[in-house]
């Protein structure tokens, strides 16, 4: 009697792993410190204009680079009606399957803690105070390879960061205010030794006044309107900051603007600010 043939399955057909196209990565190790580091890259179809592309600088990379670049390549396909340029996403994470890594603790704050050393549920802090080396490793190393390897416009940089990303952002605008011309901090974590960002923050405006050009850099501080009533208060910093900044924009250069999204919280505001990120950073007016 012939055998009947089994109908067949999902199993039966051939299936591979999805990828993001035109993206890569490798691990970077800093020179000072040794440090590793996942570098996600993902440049856009086509020729690069003459001036070369925008760059987008993205912070804890594990967790949002695939947001950023599927938000971007939808969103470049027409610059003239959604206001976004296509541009390359480099992004900087860790070795983790994770969406973050404890390293980020040392890399996004430029001392340790001052006023607490535990987390709010009780276990000790990771090792902090590395974002000068990070920064130095971000300028001097991380830079000249991406340049090296695709058309950059120096001219049309971007830094993303989120909480302590965001507390890095404002460090790195304060301290290097020249390394990018576009600097996004999502829920800044502002309160993080607040007396000594606000000394920085002072010599920053000091130096900036000196200048015999205006600084031509644009800030956009975004958090979510459920954050408010949180106890570290760091929307109402943001707020304060933009408004500082904004005040004294006509003699040092810097735009600054702050955003509040609705019904968002510290987490969920990431998709909406990734989208207005790139509308910032990427308009052909800008």
């Amino acid at each position: 009697m012939e055998q009947m043939k089994s109908t067949p399955t999902l199993t039966d057909f051939s299936r591979r792993r999805i990828e993001i196209p035109l993206a890569e990565q490798w691990v970077l190790r800093s020179r000072a410190e040794r440090r590793s580091y996942q570098i996600m890259v993902a440049q856009p179809l086509g020729s690069p204009p003459p001036s070369g592309y925008p760059v987008i600088y993205l912070l804890d990379g594990n967790s949002v680079f695939g947001m950023m670049v599927e938000a971007l390549r939808l969103q470049c396909r027409r610059p003239d009606k959604t206001g976004v340029l296509p541009a390359v996403v480099v992004g900087i994470g860790y070795e983790t399957n994770g969406p973050y890594a404890p390293d980020r603790f040392y890399d996004f704050t430029p001392l340790p803690a001052l006023d607490f050393k535990q987390r709010s549920d009780g276990t000790p802090l990771p090792e902090q105070g590395g974002a000068g080396a990070f920064l130095q490793f971000i300028e001097e190393e991380l830079k000249p390879q991406i340049e090296s390897e695709f058309q950059i416009d120096r001219n049309r940089q971007a830094l993303f960061g989120h909480s302590l990303g965001g507390l890095f952002t404002i460090y790195t605008l304060f301290s290097k205010p020249e390394a990018f011309q576009y600097y996004i901090a999502g829920s800044p974590s502002l309160h993080w030794n607040p007396d000594y960002m606000q000394e920085l923050e002072r010599k920053f405006i000091a130096q900036a006044r000196m200048q015999e050009r205006p600084l031509p850099a644009r800030v956009l501080l975004g958090v979510g309107e459920l954050e408010k009533t949180h106890v570290c208060r760091n929307c109402e910093r943001a707020n304060e900051l933009a408004n500082r900044l904004s005040a004294i924009s006509a003699a040092i250069g810097v735009e600054a603007e702050y955003k509040e999204f609705e019904q968002e919280g510290h987490v969920s505001v990431l998709p909406i600010l990734v989208s207005r990120a790139l509308r910032f950073a990427l308009h052909p007016d800008k």
